[in-house]
């Protein structure tokens, strides 16, 4: 008897006997898996297929400053009328149409233009799913509540963990247009786990909606969350600086095998994987915040390890230290945004995770500017310094916030 309750209340057994939690980890999966198979070959695309130069091109990451707004119209809408798993297959739709969109440009400015219009607005079907999952915790509250959505969470990742690799295959064997085809199908696919399922908190979120206009339409609620999400950008803009410039440096300086860099660079979402299960007892023992601070404190110490310690054993630390970052990051983050506007999860959830294009917009302008002017490797001490910001204010956070 003892074992039974004991499974009914572990993380696991919750979210594979709720039709809301399993189809939420399925089409993050999907989510994960498309993105990061795509991502990586956008530049090579604009390049090779549509005849654009390479300055021009970079500046393609420039279109996720729109995002923001789109995960902030699209979070605020759903306040207001609750429907959740509603705007979620929409922006499930939207996506599928904008990678379709870019397998099918013939013209240098389509993807431009798909990129700051439809795939910002894609962008909010995560947070959507992740409003869901928080309404249907308040409707049911649960002992586990909070390790399920880090199982959710972790879904994410290993899409990003497989979808590189699987990218980077199918477009050398089937094209660039087909990859981005995949990842149109990939997006599409998110709505089949969730089904025609309706999201249990929706109609309590509409007719609360009047309640939390107030809140709404002053931003004075809004500053914890808005301080969040601009500590966050510091950390994380350090991983555009690092995608842009790390291979770079270990190719051309370091002189390291393919195997080798590899290696290296695998490591880092391996150690994610292994320290997001462990993610939320830390933050009970030791507040999220408190834990945050300490995330961003690796962080530091993994771009001193890129930017002073040229070796391959320097590389192995930072990203290790980087796999402790993220794994922290990934987890605690949507669960802090989510607590800091409690009134507005939607909302709460799109801004802090569409803030990571604002992150990676950063990141790439100070990455150009801090090696033009710095050089490898002397460029991480920028996303170092960064993050020495974000620590000192997440632990003035943690004091003046202590949230649980």
């Amino acid at each position: 008897m003892t074992l039974t309750v004991s499974r009914r209340h572990s993380p696991i057994y919750e979210l594979l006997s709720s039709p809301l939690y399993r189809g939420a980890a399925l089409a993050m999966f999907l989510s994960g898996l498309g993105t990061s198979a795509a991502a990586p070959q956008i530049v090579l695309f604009l390049v090779r297929e549509l005849g654009t130069s390479l300055p021009v091109a970079g500046l393609y990451y420039l279109t996720s400053l729109t995002a923001p707004v789109a995960g902030y119209l699209i979070g605020s809408y759903s306040d207001r009328t609750g429907g959740r798993l509603g705007l979620f297959r929409l922006c499930a739709i939207a996506g599928f149409a904008g990678w379709a969109g870019f397998a099918l440009a013939t013209e240098a400015w389509m993807p431009f233009a798909i990129g700051a219009i439809v795939l910002a607005f894609s962008g909010a079907a995560a947070s959507q799913l992740f409003a869901a999952v928080h309404d249907e915790l308040v409707r049911a509250p649960s002992r586990s509540g909070d390790d399920v959505v880090a199982i959710i969470r972790m879904a994410l990742t290993a899409g990003w963990v497989i979808g590189p690799a699987l990218g980077a295959w199918l477009a050398a064997e089937a094209g660039l247009r087909a990859l981005f085809w995949g990842t149109a199908i990939c997006f599409l696919a998110q709505i089949v786990p969730l089904g025609t399922l309706r999201a249990s908190g929706g109609r309590r979120g509409a007719e609360a909606g009047s309640g939390r206009s107030s809140a709404r339409a002053s931003l004075q609620p809004m500053w914890p969350l808005l301080a969040f999400t601009a500590l966050f950008v510091l950390v994380y803009a350090g991983e555009a600086i690092k995608f842009g410039f790390l291979l770079l440096y270990m190719e051309e300086q370091l002189k390291l095998e393919p195997a080798l860099r590899g290696a290296i660079i695998g490591i880092q979402p391996l150690i994610e994987l292994v320290i997001m299960p462990f993610s939320v007892a830390l933050s009970r023992r030791f507040g999220p915040l408190h834990l945050m601070s300490f995330a961003a404190a690796l962080c530091v110490g993994a771009n001193l390890c890129f930017a002073g310690w040229p070796s391959a054993t320097g590389m192995f630390v930072g990203q290790i230290l980087m796999g402790g970052v993220w794994g922290l990051f990934a987890v605690l983050g949507i669960l802090v945004a989510q607590r800091l506007l409690p009134d507005a999860v939607a909302t709460a959830s799109a801004i802090f995770m569409s803030s990571s294009a604002l992150s990676s917009a950063l990141g790439g302008v100070a990455g150009g500017l801090g090696v033009a002017a710095f050089g490898l490797p002397n460029v991480f001490f920028i996303p170092a310094g960064l993050a020495l910001l974000a620590v000192a204010g997440l632990a003035a956070m943690a004091s003046r916030y202590p949230v649980r």
